[in-house]
């Protein structure tokens, strides 16, 4: 846990890890609290207006891992989760690792090929889902001979948890295992190429804190409660809210949405009196369509994307707090963040390295540089990054230049350690001379109110190189029109300076994204070098 400190710079000077040799995620998030104070709240599941205690979860966290072991799955099996928010999914995975197998999230969301990329990929033994997921597994089994196992909380796979579980034990001795062996094996978004699998030790989530602290303003406080509409099949929702949320005793909302609307994401918070959040910038910008009435909070922070000046303005307006950016990647994540009650918050910078990490820009001898773009790295070791690419030396091996992680994005850091996003290696415009990051420039399209969704790409030209290109999707109430198109184009121009407006504007129902929220530049840049 993060030292008190009145600022940044002695919260970092201050800072020292402190990780146990042996050390167990579900242990750790469960257990621990179960035998300290049983009846504390663990989760609010806000579908069955109901919570759960710690010692409810110790409970079925234990029946669910000798339900494992009854059926072949022991130390190092990876067992996928297939589920939305709601309690059977942390109790999988908290079962998972206190077997010592490796926990592996899997999206509701996602389709055939891409549950069958990651449980063949992966050689997973088990997966815990519900009827709807094991009527979507069944027509792949013939082409996972691994998967021996699918548990089902409504009924429908091989074992019917509701009968199942019951019957089971509520004693388990969990295994005794290494702060460094496998725990959690997460699929990045793969908006290049085929997803990897990313495996994460036991002590990765000890390596979140930091972040997930820093971020929510030295979380926890007295009567924290927190939630996030990311899934928590993604790092952003199962490592930095989930499990430390549970590592320090707070409560987690559990809420399934159907559809995420603005109408329903602030009726929950108000109802269940959150005070802490994290929202993805795809859910501040839907969130910010509704005009809402003030609602106070303790923290919010987000991460995912930069957060432009409208962004902030509006969550200041909003929430009574400035939004705390993060930043991070699945393979090292939260080891950027900005802090505003410790002065580490300035307009146009994403953050400080969090303490504990070592980040750096590098040149392209792999030398540090400050006040120059190049490209962000970590140094390796660090209790947050991966141990390596699921089957993927080759993969593993370019990662890292020497003693550094490469993150594939590039940024500038100032002199007091402030890190500038500039934007992915491929995402950078090349202009005329000039170098181009997208994200300033959707950001400043997003603030004219015609426009509730901005892309921004680099398309091939002659002349320049590349031209700056903006696909925008529309406000309610306006329509598509050149004159449209100029005045958005102005309005950069104006805004930003004259070589970063787009000098070709196309009006779109939607954008391409990831599941994660992200827009898909790779598909934008394709449909622009083909018009």
């Amino acid at each position: 846990m993060l030292p008190h400190a009145d600022n940044y710079q002695t919260l970092r000077s201050t800072f020292r890890w402190s990780i146990p040799a042996r050390y167990n995620i579900g242990v750790d998030i469960c257990d621990r609290w179960a035998a300290r104070e049983p009846e504390r709240i663990a989760l609010i599941l806000d579908d069955e207006d109901r919570t759960v205690s710690f010692d409810e979860l110790h409970d079925l966290s234990n029946r669910m891992a000798n339900l494992f072991a009854e059926n072949g799955i022991g130390r190092g099996d990876r067992v996928g989760v297939l589920l939305p928010q709601r309690l059977e999914t942390a109790v999988a995975h908290i079962a998972a690792l206190k077997l010592g197998a490796i926990s592996m999230p899997l999206f509701t969301l996602f389709g055939a090929e891409a549950l069958a990329h990651r449980l063949s990929d992966s050689g997973a033994r088990a997966v815990v889902t519900d009827r709807q997921g094991a009527s979507r597994l069944a027509p792949l089994r013939g082409t996972l001979p691994d998967l021996s196992a699918i548990l089902s909380v409504d009924g429908g796979g091989d074992i019917d948890l509701r009968d199942a579980l019951p019957g089971q034990p509520g004693g388990f001795i969990s295994a005794d295992t290494a702060r460094d062996d496998p725990a959690i094996l997460i699929y990045t978004s793969g908006t290049t190429g085929n997803p990897k699998g990313a495996l994460l030790p036991h002590q990765a989530l000890l390596g979140h804190l930091p972040g997930v602290e820093m971020s929510h303003d030295l979380f926890p406080q007295p009567d924290d409660i927190i939630w996030t509409p990311a899934d928590w099949a993604w790092i952003g929702g199962l490592l930095d809210v989930l499990m430390p949320a549970l590592h320090h005793g707070v409560p987690v909302v559990a809420k399934r949405f159907e559809k995420f609307t603005s109408e329903a994401a602030f009726d929950l918070m108000r109802r269940r009196g959150v005070r802490n959040a994290f929202l993805p910038p795809t859910a501040l910008k839907i969130m910010r369509k509704a005009n809402p009435a003030p609602l106070p909070m303790r923290s919010v922070a987000s991460g995912g994307e930069s957060l432009g000046a409208g962004l902030l303005d509006w969550g200041r307006a909003t929430f009574g707090v400035t939004i705390n950016e993060f930043y991070g990647q699945t393979e090292c994540n939260m080891v950027v963040s900005s802090a505003a009650s410790l002065g580490a918050h300035r307009p146009g910078i994403m953050g400080w390295p969090v303490p504990g990490h070592d980040v750096a820009v590098l040149d392209d001898t792999d030398a540090p540089v400050i006040d120059i773009e190049g490209r962000i790295a970590i140094r390796a070791p660090d209790p947050v990054m991966f141990l390596r690419y699921w089957n993927n030396d080759a993969a593993t091996a370019q990662k890292f230049a020497g003693d550094w992680l490469l993150t594939g994005d590039r940024g500038v850091q100032e002199a007091d350690g402030g890190l500038r996003f500039v934007g992915r290696d491929d995402d950078i415009i090349s202009s005329g001379g000039y170098r181009i990051g997208p994200g300033e420039i959707e950001d400043v399209l997003i603030r004219h109110e015609a426009v509730a969704m901005a892309g921004v790409v680099g398309k091939p030209d002659a002349l320049r190189g590349q031209i700056v290109k903006a696909y925008i999707v529309l406000a309610d109430g306006f329509v598509a029109s050149d004159t449209l198109a100029e005045t958005l184009s102005d309005f950069v121009k104006t805004t930003l300076s004259a070589h970063e407006y787009p000098r070709e504007i196309t009006f779109l129902d939607e954008l391409p994204m990831t599941t994660t929220g992200k827009i898909v530049r790779r598909d934008l840049r394709e449909r622009a070098s083909n018009e």
